[in-house]
């Protein structure tokens, strides 16, 4: 089995009791991959590991939908 390595990089307060949290996951292998995990009220939670492509196609959409009009 391979090992990871997880580093915390932000928690984010989000809207209706929701709680972001990002991580960097690098596992032995040399894959990298954002780990996104969602936090809503006590006891639910999802977890999305994302590649680099894919985290920046995120990340570009974000970016858009918030730009100012």
């Amino acid at each position: 089995m391979s090992e990871e390595k997880i580093t915390p990089l932000a928690e984010i307060e989000a809207p209706w009791s929701r709680h972001l949290s990002l991580s960097a996951v690098d596992h032995d292998s040399g894959l990298r991959m954002l780990r996104l995990r969602i936090k809503e009220g006590r006891a639910r939670f999802t977890i999305i590991d994302l590649d680099e492509r894919t985290a920046s196609e995120l990340a570009d959409q974000l970016r858009a939908w918030a730009k100012p009009a």
